[in-house]
């Protein structure tokens, strides 16, 4: 059984003169999956734990900028634990001139200690779409 839902509460930043390049904080307490019940139970320390560990973070050793591919690595932070991630984007301009940026990856989701299934079997590992829309800041961050 495939389980899709999305985070609607999240912030991130690109600054490739900056170290790190990438970080994006997810607030893990805003996991939907239209599904209540499964949502509470991503929710508790079986998954996510957001009691303990209110948020997922990506932030990257390395990010590197190759025409409209931006290539990262990087530590993913949930539930206590983290693991390396490799992710490529894609990053389209669009006419108000932000870019827009779609990211697909694998995470093994057991080394992050997410292991509990109903009948012991646990497919792995986890599709991670990351899709965002960057905005240009100026100094003060505005």
């Amino acid at each position: 059984m495939t389980v899709k839902g999305h985070f609607s509460r999240y912030q991130g930043s690109l600054d490739l003169s900056a170290d790190p390049a990438v970080e994006l904080t997810i607030d893990a307490d805003s996991l939907d999956t239209k599904m209540t019940k499964r949502d509470q139970h991503l929710r508790s320390a079986d998954f996510f734990d957001v009691e303990h560990h209110p948020e997922v973070r990506f932030v990257s050793d390395s990010a590197t900028l190759d025409g409209d591919t931006l290539r990262m690595s990087g530590q993913l932070h949930a539930a206590g634990k983290r693991i390396p991630l490799d992710l490529t984007a894609a990053l389209r301009p669009t006419e108000d001139g932000e870019v827009e940026l779609e990211a697909v990856t694998e995470a093994d989701h057991r080394k992050l200690g997410m292991t509990w299934s109903p009948m012991g079997i646990l497919r792995a590992p986890s599709k991670l779409i990351v899709r965002g829309r960057l905005m240009r800041q100026d100094a003060a961050g505005r």
